[in-house]
């Protein structure tokens, strides 16, 4: 199983009742068996020419109104964070996972190598920051920060929050009593997480990598919108509705007015432009005039 599917469901399971965490349990089993016989969903949950967000809307839409809201964030999360070529088999494992842990009732973070174990750290994040706005995820990277830099100031701090002969419990008590009450709650269980499932001698590492997590995660919240006239209400919903079915999270939009887009938007969200202009329609026209034109020689005498 990926860490980082592992983290996110270690995450979303600690949350819920026994009665919810058998509903998931059984619509994940469904899930996985209905995926090995329909070639249809199967084959357009591997399509390597699809990127994750586009594969994981695709299971978004086929789940809508028919599971469980974990189920379907749990399931479509691990198609969006999973190569193509894997989509399949991480759904399966991540329906043991859930069937482990219905049965156990807790499972224990095993020891990973650094860089695996900070994606699992990184999956826990990414399900505590879901259904968070951008000014509390930038608090929350606030909050990480000035936690690293606490702990790599102060050595008796870091020697006890790194030792592993004190077990993760002890460890997770003096985090918590250092920032309960101090710290968004969030940052507070991710912050204690680190100690559970991240690497003991890694705690300053594995903060500073979710510093990073967190303010990219944010990115993928603010949709900033160029746009060549003022959207109306129904628009600006439509747009929303949209992106957030891309990135399988609420959307914060940012429009700016451009004019000299013609019309149209382009929008910036995350590592991702999209341009449905008219000034960018006729530029791509005109770069492909421009590959098309023969070349034109003119000979001197």
């Amino acid at each position: 199983m990926l860490p980082i599917i592992e983290g996110c469901a270690a995450s979303m399971l600690s949350e819920l009742d026994q009665a919810t965490i058998t509903v998931v349990f059984n619509e994940l089993a469904a899930l996985d068996e209905t995926t090995d016989t329909n070639t249809q969903l199967r084959g357009a949950l591997t399509d390597t020419s699809l990127p994750g967000f586009v594969r994981a809307s695709v299971l978004q839409d086929v789940l809508a109104g028919k599971v469980n809201e974990v189920t379907s964030q749990l399931a479509t999360y691990a198609i969006r964070v999973s190569p193509a070529q894997e989509a399949n088999n991480s759904l399966h494992e991540l329906a043991i996972f859930v069937e482990t842990y219905h049965r156990d009732g807790v499972l224990p973070a095993a020891p990973l190598g650094l860089l695996a174990a900070r994606s699992r750290v990184a999956g826990f994040a990414d399900a505590r920051l879901l259904r968070l706005t951008p000014s509390d995820m930038e608090q929350i990277e606030d909050d990480l920060f000035r936690w690293a830099r606490t702990v790599e100031s102060n050595d008796e701090l870091r020697r006890l929050v790194t030792d592993r002969d004190v077990t993760v419990t002890g460890r997770q008590a003096i985090v918590s009593s250092l920032l309960s009450g101090r710290v968004h709650p969030q940052a507070l269980a991710i912050a204690l997480y680190v100690i559970e499932g991240g690497r003991a001698r890694d705690v300053v590492g594995t903060l500073d990598f979710l510093v990073d997590h967190v303010a990219r995660a944010r990115d993928w919240r603010v949709a900033k919108v160029h746009a060549a006239k003022d959207l109306t209400d129904a628009e600006r919903a439509d747009l929303a509705k949209a992106l957030t079915s891309m990135s399988g999270h609420n959307v914060d939009l940012q429009i700016k007015i451009d004019p000299s887009l013609l019309a149209g938007v382009v929008v910036h969200i995350g590592d991702l432009r999209l341009d449905a202009t008219t000034r960018g329609r006729l530029q791509s026209l005109k770069d492909a005039l421009a590959v098309s034109r023969p070349a034109v020689f003119t000979a001197s005498n």
